[in-house]
């Protein structure tokens, strides 16, 4: 079987990918492409974090043209099949496909590795079309043109990754230079160029500054709205592989709110909120709600972007892990990787890597699977100086407070207004409100917390519940500005918040440890914290039940 052209591999690739429990067919982007096909001398280009399903959406349009491998057995049961085109274009087309990622762990530099994918490539060719007189050491695009010259027929291109070498160790700049011109040379004003359909992670305009692959048309996440719901999972789609999910597992134990919490908050262009589809699936198959953000290198850390400035970033960061949006000019070509230094470079590429979401000019952490990667990014670098000293004293705010040591609680409050660098004006309960998320930071390894959650009359700021142990203390917690502490203590008690800890009816108590109620207020005349913390007794809230 060939490598390269016409290749069995995207159609069995593909095919696993159907048989799977929780696939989501997504077949319906192939009416746009077939329409592109039909014009000829088309080119895309689309750019996605990692773990967005680039390359499932790759091998599905390498298995829907390609002539390789007859395969009705996936796309008759699919949603392309109801296209009045779907039979003129199913299994009709010279595909060549390459993922560009897949680099031999004996390849040690550039020539080595474009010299194999070129050679691969022409015996391909070279065995598809004995009749034809190919000259000896002629180029990929010249065989391809004495094809075309001879039989008329064209091809359509296929790259995955088309951008992974640039994430290499050994690739120089004048390497790139040189792929880039080897794109250039195989695509660009070529007769037997049907289409071209490409995937990357950063935009073309981020490598190529001349006019090497100016042919293409870019999509990305942030700017383009077309092709933006076939990456990542809409509500919709989560709805169904929910659905699924209740019925295929012996004993579910994910909720439908925990998957929004834990996975969606990406905004594509079109302003429409997606879930990172990797993360989605793999929570459903293992039953468990956790991180499966997996790291492949330094383009994966946290870190390695905040690193290249870290005085002009540490305030925002800090802001947004407290669930505080951030205006940010975001330019996904400025997003260069090796040379990140404003904020808007740095931020960008975080946009782009898909550690950040935009939306309406801001960036923000989109959910906990992100949050908790920046938590643990906080604890560990003391270059963040007075947010990672936060961080640390966030373990002493929470046992102080399980303690009802006001005193000590305090005096952290104190130490976090008054840190080196102000983070906060400190004008409204906002304020206090992000710095509460701060200095109670620790507590999210054993805590679920809610903001502003629905509790008996009304809204609470903060309500604390018990991860894994249900017998752990329970915390609600009010904030006031130019308030008492005291009348935030009134506050949870004349409005029942604790409520949201009750049973409902005919159910067992679930949580069965101690209730606290915390009140946290600030004088802006004084500069000073208040602190009160009381515990509520589990009888005094089951007879309002």
């Amino acid at each position: 079987m060939a490598f390269y052209l016409n290749s069995g591999e995207p159609y069995f690739m593909y095919k696993s990918e159907t048989q799977k429990p929780y696939f989501v067919d997504k077949t319906k982007m192939l009416e746009e492409l077939i329409l592109m096909v039909e014009e000829t001398n088309n080119f895309v280009c689309i750019t996605r974090p990692r773990r967005f399903g680039k390359t499932v959406m790759a091998n599905m349009v390498g298995a829907f043209f390609s002539n390789a491998v007859h395969s009705e057995d996936i796309f008759d049961k699919l949603e392309i099949s109801g296209s009045q085109n779907y039979r003129k274009h199913l299994n009709q087309h010279n595909v060549i496909y390459i993922n560009f990622s897949e680099i031999d762990d004996e390849c040690q530099d550039y020539s080595s590795y474009i010299g194999n994918i070129k050679s691969l490539l022409r015996e391909d060719l070279h065995l598809s079309y004995p009749n034809i007189n190919f000259r000896e050491n002629g180029s990929v695009s010249e065989d391809l043109k004495r094809i075309y010259q001879h039989t008329q027929k064209k091809f359509i291109f296929v790259f995955d990754e088309w951008d992974a070498i640039f994430h290499v160790s050994f690739i120089t700049e004048n390497d790139k230079q040189s792929y880039l011109r080897f794109l250039k040379g195989l695509l660009k004003d070529k007769a037997y160029v049907s289409f071209a359909y490409m995937t990357g992670i950063l935009p073309i305009a981020k490598y190529s500054s001349g006019s090497e692959l100016n042919m293409f048309t870019e999509f990305t996440m942030a700017k383009s709205p077309v092709f933006s719901e076939y990456f990542g999972f809409t509500e919709t789609e989560v709805d169904q592989l929910y659905e699924r999910y209740i019925k295929l597992c012996e004993k579910p134990v994910i909720t439908r709110d925990g998957l929004k919490l834990w996975y969606n908050g990406y905004y594509t262009a079109s302003c429409k909120k997606v879930y990172n589809p990797r993360s989605v699936v793999c929570a459903l198959r293992y039953n468990h709600l956790e991180s499966y953000w997996t790291s492949s290198g330094p383009y994966d850390e946290i870190f390695y972007y905040i690193d290249k400035n870290v005085a002009e970033v540490r305030d925002d960061i800090a802001l947004m892990i407290s669930q505080i949006p951030v205006p940010a000019k975001i330019e996904e070509y400025a997003a260069v990787s090796m040379k990140l230094q404003t904020k808007e470079e740095i931020f960008s590429a975080m946009v782009v890597y898909g550690f950040l979401s935009y939306e309406n000019g801001k960036v923000c952490i989109p959910n906990k699977e992100l949050m908790n990667q920046f938590t643990d990014m906080l604890r560990r670098e003391t270059s963040l100086g007075y947010v990672y000293q936060l961080a640390k004293e966030s373990e002493k705010m929470l046992q102080a407070t399980l303690e009802k040591d006001t005193d000590t609680m305090k005096r952290i409050l104190e130490f976090a207004h008054n840190t080196e660098i102000p983070l906060l004006s400190y004008s409204n309960e906002t304020d206090l409100t992000a710095l509460v998320n701060l200095v109670y930071l620790s507590a999210r390894d054993l805590y679920r917390i809610e903001r502003e959650d629905k509790a008996g009359i009304g809204y609470v700021d903060f309500i604390f519940y018990p991860k894994t142990d249900m017998s752990a203390t329970c915390i609600i917690l009010e904030l006031k500005v130019d308030h008492l502490a005291e009348d935030a203590m009134k506050q949870i008690k004349e409005r029942q918040y604790a409520l949201r800890f009750a049973p409902k009816i005919g159910e067992e108590r679930i949580y069965t440890g101690k209730i606290l109620a915390v009140g946290i207020a600030y004088d802006r005349k004084t500069k000073k914290h208040s602190c009160i913390v009381e515990e509520i007794e589990h009888e005094s809230i089951y007879k309002n039940v």
